[in-house]
Formats: structure tokens, C-alpha cells, sequence
């Protein structure tokens, strides 16, 4: 692992992290029992921004979740689980002619599978118009995903025009194969990301996207040479920062995983709750692999963080007592950044 690393180089303003992109209401099974089999079922949300907007208000960083829901129950419950975080939802509109999107699991033996019902919601229509709203405006920062263009033309418009604007942008890639037609994603997720001032991005993603060109996070930096901060995150083992062409890695921790869910969400946040504090690039991975072990050790997208003390603790820890097993985690089980 890199040590001395130069402070944290993004250049935030006095604003909010403002997350944009659609979260669904999820129905989860009660644990043990698969879909066909439960009884009753668990109401939470599901959003790849507003989880990553959640973990940013724990950890202090003024954050706010932009887009639409339903006028209906479920928007409802959403938008107030969110704001129940501490994240500024005041940014998000109802749209009265359109649904809440949603999304239901259905854990088995061999996994979690997922079924999505989000065609025609309402975050579906969002457009380059949000640009212009007053929740928007004052962002020190917008964090986008690669979830939003693959909704609709209008969501991908909507990106296409921050990348042009007048806000920094984190872009995480976030590939989901099932939102797009074959052999589109590549080309249009290489483009948003390359416009990108901060990009994260897995390798297995990167690979799946690519193609066996990408073989190590250098790879993907070549790929990439036009975000300022690029974020590789190699699965369980590590996760590399490159500032220009200079690389940084620091390896992840070894946890007890019950769902590896929103894990990629959390290391989001928690690398941009790095930067905003102004951390080493170093301690801000750190920081990013603390906070996806939050997610990794619950069967719902959010778990709770570590205790302030504890996350000092180890962002001031040497290397090998960061490396060092966490109590309890089976040897050889490691957290996926």
C-alpha cells in the first residue's frame, strides 16, 4: 500500500454531494424463504445514488438526492427512508402520472435473484431540465450513474448534459447488462465515463464492458486517460486510485460478507466522504473499503457504519494492521470494494 500520498485533489466547493438517478422501492422475502415460499415481505429502497447519498450524510458530508417517484405509497416510503438518513430530499419531485419504480428479490440457494418493475416510472422521465432546478444548482459536486442513461432517452440526455456543465461529476460506472440492449453499453458508458472529472469503476465490470484487453487496473487507466481521479475497484482484493497517471493502491479488509449488494454504493460514498474531508488519496480508499463493509454485512443495500473511533482508528492504522483479519471473518473472506 502507498503511503504519503498528496491530499486529496478534487475540487469541491462550499455545496452539497448532490446524487442523481432513480431508487425503487424493494420488496425483500423474510429471511430464509425465497419469494414462492414467504409469507410476508420487507419494504425498503433501493437506489444506487440515494445509497450512496445515505452513507454520505453518516459520515457528515452535506448530501442531497435528486429525482422523481410516484404520487403514490411507495414514493412515499421512499423519499421518507431517505430523508430519515439525514439526506436533503427537498429535490425530489412527485410525478403524479407515472409510478414509483420497484424491485423484488428473491434469495435461493444459488443467490439473490432480482426482477425489476421500473419501466415508465417516474425517474424514467427525468431529463436534462433537472439541471436547472435549485437542488441542482448549488452542488459542489454531482455523482452520477452508469444506471440512469440506460432508463430512458431523456436519463441519458440528462447525463450526456452534466457531463457539459458547469459541476465537477463523479461517474460510477455501475454496469447492469439487464438495462440495456446487446452490444450497446461499451460504447456509451466509455464515452459518459471518459468525461468524467472522477470515475469509479470494478475490473470485473471494466472487463465484462471491454473485453479481455483489461487485465489490470492500468488497463482501464489507458482506456480512460480522461478523468482527473480514476478508481479501480479489483473485487476483494484492492482497489487503486490513479491522480493523472500516478497510482495508488491500498488493499481491502478482510470481513464476514452475508451480501455483496450496494458494497459498490457504500465505496463510493466512502471515498467521496475522503475527498471532501481533503484525505490522502490513500486514506480516502480506506475510507471507501470501511463503509462497502458496511454494506456487505447486511442482506439490505444499507448497514450501519463502524463507530467514529473505530474508522480513525484504522484510517490512522500502519499497513499491517489494516491488512490484519477482522475478528470473526472466516480466513480468505475479503470485502469486494
Amino acid at each position: 500500500m502507498s503511503g504519503g500520498a498528496p491530499a486529496a485533489p478534487f475540487p469541491y466547493g462550499g455545496g452539497p454531494i448532490v446524487c442523481v438517478g432513480e431508487t425503487m422501492a424493494a420488496f425483500v422475502p423474510e429471511p430464509g424463504a425465497g419469494l414462492a415460499e414467504a409469507e410476508t415481505v420487507r419494504v425498503a429502497v433501493a437506489g444506487a445514488e440515494s445509497n450512496t447519498a445515505m452513507y454520505l450524510a453518516e459520515h457528515g458530508v452535506p448530501a442531497r438526492w435528486v429525482s422523481a417517484v410516484g404520487a403514490d405509497p411507495l414514493g412515499a416510503r421512499v423519499r421518507a427512508q431517505v430523508a430519515a438518513c439525514g439526506v436533503d430530499v427537498r429535490g425530489v419531485r412527485s410525478d403524479p402520472a407515472r409510478p414509483t419504480g420497484l424491485m423484488v428479490k428473491d434469495p435461493g440457494p444459488d443467490g439473490t435473484r432480482v426482477h425489476y418493475y421500473r419501466r415508465g416510472s417516474a425517474a424514467s422521465a427525468l431529463g436534462p431540465g433537472l439541471l436547472a432546478d435549485p437542488a441542482v444548482r448549488d452542488a459542489a459536486l454531482l455523482h452520477l450513474t452508469g444506471i440512469t442513461p440506460a432508463l430512458s432517452a431523456s436519463c441519458h440526455d440528462l447525463v450526456r448534459h452534466a457531463l457539459d456543465g458547469p459541476h465537477p461529476v463523479s461517474f460510477d460506472v455501475n454496469f447492469r447488462p439487464a438495462l440495456w440492449r446487446p452490444g450497446q453499453a461499451p460504447d456509451v458508458l466509455r464515452d459518459l465515463a471518459d468525461r468524467a472529472d472522477l470515475v469509479l469503476v470494478g475490473l470485473d465490470e471494466a472487463q465484462a464492458l471491454w473485453g479481455p484487453r483489461i487485465a489490470a487496473p492500468a488497463d482501464v487507466r489507458a482506456l480512460l486517460p480522461g478523468p482527473r481521479l480514476l478508481v479501480v475497484k479489483d473485487g476483494a482484493r484492492a482497489a487503486t486510485a490513479f491522480d493523472g497517471a500516478t497510482a495508488y493502491t491500498v488493499p481491502a479488509r478482510a470481513v464476514r460478507v452475508v451480501e455483496p449488494v450496494g458494497a459498490g454504493d457504500a465505496f463510493a460514498a466512502g471515498f467521496l466522504a475522503g475527498l471532501h474531508r481533503g484525505e490522502p488519496l490513500t486514506r480516502a480508499l480506506r475510507l471507501g473499503h470501511l463503509t462497502a463493509g458496511a454494506a456487505l454485512a447486511v442482506t439490505a443495500d444499507h448497514g450501519p457504519l463502524p463507530p467514529p473511533e473505530r474508522i480513525a482508528e484504522l484510517l490512522a492504522a500502519t499497513d499491517d494492521v489494516w491488512c490484519r483479519r477482522t475478528p470473526g471473518a472466516p480466513p480468505g473472506t475479503r470485502v469486494p470494494g
